[in-house]
């Protein structure tokens, strides 16, 4: 794809056609969205996760819209080419199908040019979210906002389990969904349901035969102390700010 050009989700859903991979990652500031940007990012998620790399949270769960807003704000002004996707955070379309569109009208307004929520079990919400103009992002397997039912742990191991993620992928791509972010399931799943679907799947922990790959940057970057084990790490950031920082402090020590 032409760097040169804005990613959207029709171009997200013409990288699958034409089999190639898509690339993605959370970004939570101006900054780091626009280094991303520059970079060669096609989607830049603004993930709840940011109740746990940049407020400390113990999960996703506490995060409020208005929270996902502000970091959205600085987000979509440092990404010129990438398409900009929000999380719908918990309590934000779980209400109400009126709330869900009012949330998604929010996330849109402040710079999200996609929203993204979880699971398959909210149809209506999906439905009057497109057609209120906005695209949507499905998320299925392991999803944190059910951390407290699911537990930290891999998905769609069992039979049932499997059947339900295939079920809701099939769903959520009737519904009008441009992709799927599948979590923490098998590999074999993840192949499974990306040859199965129209439409782009995008794993974390669900194997390298996805139709693309999403990480947390915190955790890809070595800044966030514990990572996923299934995350690779493509740098020690978090080293070398700390060096960087003791450095600093000697210099106006010897001053």
């Amino acid at each position: 794809m032409d760097q040169k050009e804005k990613i959207t989700p029709q171009s997200i859903l013409k990288s699958k056609k034409i089999g190639r991979k898509i690339s993605m990652l959370t970004a939570y500031d101006f900054a780091m969205a626009s280094i991303f940007d520059e970079a060669g990012i096609e989607i830049l998620l603004v993930g709840d996760s940011l109740g746990n790399v940049m407020l400390g949270y113990k999960d996703t769960i506490p995060v409020t819209l208005e929270e996902i807003i502000v970091h959205l704000i600085g987000v979509s002004k440092g990404a010129t080419k990438a398409l900009v996707v929000a999380d719908l955070p918990f309590g934000s379309y779980q209400i109400s199908t009126e709330k869900a569109v009012e949330s998604a009208i929010l996330l849109s307004k402040n710079g999200a040019e996609a929203v993204k929520l979880e699971g398959g079990e909210y149809p209506e919400a999906i439905k009057e979210i497109i057609k209120a103009g906005i695209p949507v992002m499905g998320h299925l397997g392991f999803t944190p906002q059910s951390v407290n039912i699911l537990g930290y742990q891999k998905q769609g191991k069992t039979k049932e389990g499997e059947e339900k993620i295939i079920a809701d992928a099939l769903l959520l791509e009737k519904l009008g969904a441009f992709s799927i972010v599948l979590e923490l399931i098998p590999e074999e799943l993840g192949e499974k349901i990306s040859k199965l679907l129209k439409i782009p799947v995008i794993g974390i922990g669900a194997g390298k035969k996805c139709d693309g790959q999403v990480l947390v940057s915190y955790d890809m970057l070595g800044i966030y102390q514990n990572p996923p084990s299934f995350v690779k790490k493509y740098g020690n950031l978090r080293g070398e700010i700390i060096s960087s920082v003791k450095n600093f402090i000697s210099d106006i020590i010897e001053e």
